[in-house]
């Protein structure tokens, strides 16, 4: 069965700590068993006509759709997303089965 992953790609209002947000994110998912794996990462090589303004990534793995069903529902991500949700001026996010063409070394 494939893996689900949750990506989430952002820009930040202007003033907002954005260290704040990633340690709680981090500490979010540390708490959530149905979370297989996160990373997250800024942007530092892409021209910005291409970046359109989005500066951060954040993706979450899970071993199935009913995990991240599951961390959705969660009391602590609906508490943390009110959290995040104020901070974001903008927003994409992709929610898929992942496709592996080539596994990790």
């Amino acid at each position: 069965m494939a893996e689900f992953k949750h990506f989430v790609i952002v820009k930040f209002k202007e003033g907002v700590v954005v260290e704040d947000l990633t340690k709680g994110m981090e500490k979010l998912v540390s708490e959530i068993e149905a979370v297989k794996s996160f990373e997250w990462g800024q942007d530092i090589e892409s021209l910005d006509v291409l970046r359109q303004g989005f500066t951060h990534a954040f993706l979450m793995t899970f071993n199935k759709k009913e995990d991240f069903s599951a961390f959705q529902s969660h009391p602590n991500h609906i508490e943390f997303s009110a959290t995040f949700s104020q901070a974001i001026e903008k927003i994409v996010l992709l929610d898929f089965t992942s496709t592996l063409v080539k596994a990790p070394a």
